[in-house]
């Protein structure tokens, strides 16, 4: 297993990373996500200047990898955003474009639990505004029960409620910000596994 440590924008990112749906996906993958998930609470608190103190923090695991997921926002691109944040002690930065609840938005399987029937966004990383505000909307045009005004509290119920999972979203064709973290996360896992079986089978070791 790789151990990986995750810094966070904020507590929406957290609670996916947290969740069990998130952890079990992670182990399949080779990935042992460690202990604690640091929530910077803030993209403004996600700079070079206070990097240093999560990573001091997560060090303390001794994490193989250690990576940030963020939201783009109102940023350029995320390369941008990437090096706003750029820290050497990172290995990846993921951007989640327009912000994570596009993430939401791609897994269809948890859309038809919280609508109540079926749906598929097209483009979850394109909404006209962010897609907090099309989550909103679709609670409206369907009728069903909505988000709240707390982003976290909705997490929190798409997660337990609906079943939202990081790796259903990864397979919407539209959504390369999850598929990123997907495709990362298996790089490593598969690397570090390929190494463990050459040296298993090396006889000089």
């Amino acid at each position: 297993m790789v151990k990986v440590g995750f810094i966070v924008e904020g507590a929406t990112e957290k609670l996916v990373v947290e969740s069990a749906g998130f952890r079990s996906w992670c182990r399949d993958l080779g990935i042992e996500v460690v202990e604690p998930v640091i929530d910077a609470q803030g993209s403004g608190n996600l700079l070079p200047a206070n990097i240093e103190i999560y990573l001091d923090r997560l060090r303390l695991s001794i994490p193989d990898k250690i990576a940030v997921i963020t939201d783009l926002e109102d940023g350029p691109d995320r390369d941008a955003v990437r090096a706003r944040i750029d820290n050497s002690g990172l290995d990846h930065i993921f951007v989640a474009v327009k912000a994570i609840e596009a993430w939401f938005l791609a897994d269809s399987e948890a859309l038809r639990s919280w609508l109540g029937r079926p749906h598929v966004e097209t483009n979850p990383e394109e909404t006209p505004a962010l897609p907090w505000e099309r989550i909103r909307s679709l609670a409206t045009e369907y009728q069903c029960r909505g988000p709240g005004p707390s982003k976290p509290v909705f997490a929190r119920r798409y997660l337990a409620t609906h079943g939202f999972l990081v790796a259903r979203a990864a397979e919407h064709l539209r959504c390369p910000s999850a598929q990123d973290l997907r495709d990362t996360l298996r790089s490593w896992g598969t690397t570090v596994s390929v190494h463990s079986d050459a040296g298993a089978l090396d006889p000089a070791l």
